[in-house]
């Protein structure tokens, strides 16, 4: 059963997604005038806050010109579970037409659901551009946000993948002497419903049909028996075929 490789990137192109409904936040700053001075764009990265957060401490005069700035987002993987919500029949197949064989479909038999926990950090310095960015998001989130993919390479059907926001905690801590720099941290915690997928194969079409069966005529009949074999052309395709059927009265019967 195990042992034949497939490789679908189902995690990176999780991350992928996930990070493409982000990548495209700016925040305003305004003047005094309450017109806007500048327009920042918020950079976005993979991984954990306490990097961030760590490089943010290690920061030394010296190093200013190549500082970490805020605001800035950053996102993870933080869970991988069964949806039991989700649990499709074994039975169940993916099928598509062949691209360059006629005789064959691709199939994909094997495919399960599963949610992926994803947070995501917004760091800021102060307060207003902490809540820009916040409220740029959650309006879209009622709880959820859909966004469609093409799971598997090769294959041409859609999977709709629900991202729902399941909460939000703000972390402000205060504390510090006035050397020590203050980090605002939104925590965004969010679950995607992704299915993964099992190897691929080609399966061969049946085209052709061999019946036999007895005839309940008269005692006397010498046609007893008879053949009927129905046949697709090789070339022939779904919207364009002919079907043959051949009768045969007098077939050799094992």
């Amino acid at each position: 059963m195990f042992g034949n490789h497939f490789y679908h990137a189902t995690m990176r192109k999780s991350v992928a997604v996930f990070g493409t409904l982000f990548n495209n936040l700016n925040i305003v700053r305004k003047s005094g005038s309450n017109s806007a001075s500048s327009i920042v764009k918020v950079p976005l990265a993979y991984g954990p806050k306490q990097k961030f957060l760590a490089r943010l401490d290690q920061e030394t005069g010296f190093d200013q010109s190549v500082a970490l700035k805020l605001p800035r987002m950053a996102f993870e993987i933080t869970t991988l579970a069964l949806d039991p919500n989700q649990k499709l029949s074994k039975l169940n197949t993916i099928v598509e037409t062949h691209g360059s064989d006629i005789t064959k479909k691709k199939t994909i038999k094997h495919f399960t659901s599963y949610d992926i926990g994803m947070s995501l950090y917004i760091m800021a310095k102060n307060q207003d551009d902490g809540l820009q960015i916040m409220e740029q998001i959650i309006p879209y989130f009622q709880p959820d946000y859909t966004v469609s993919i093409k799971p598997v390479e090769g294959f041409d059907f859609k999977q709709d993948v629900p991202v729902i926001l399941e909460g939000v905690t703000i972390q402000d801590d205060y504390e510090g002497d006035l050397a020590t720099r203050r980090v605002l941290i939104y925590q965004l915690d969010f679950t995607m419903k992704m299915k993964f997928y099992g190897p691929t194969s080609d399966v061969g079409l049946i085209r052709e049909i061999n019946i036999d069966f007895e005839k309940f005529g008269t005692n006397n009949d010498s046609n007893r028996f008879e053949e009927m074999d129905f046949t697709v052309g090789n070339t022939d395709t779904e919207s364009n075929h002919t079907v043959t059927v051949t009768i045969d009265n007098n077939p050799d019967v094992d």
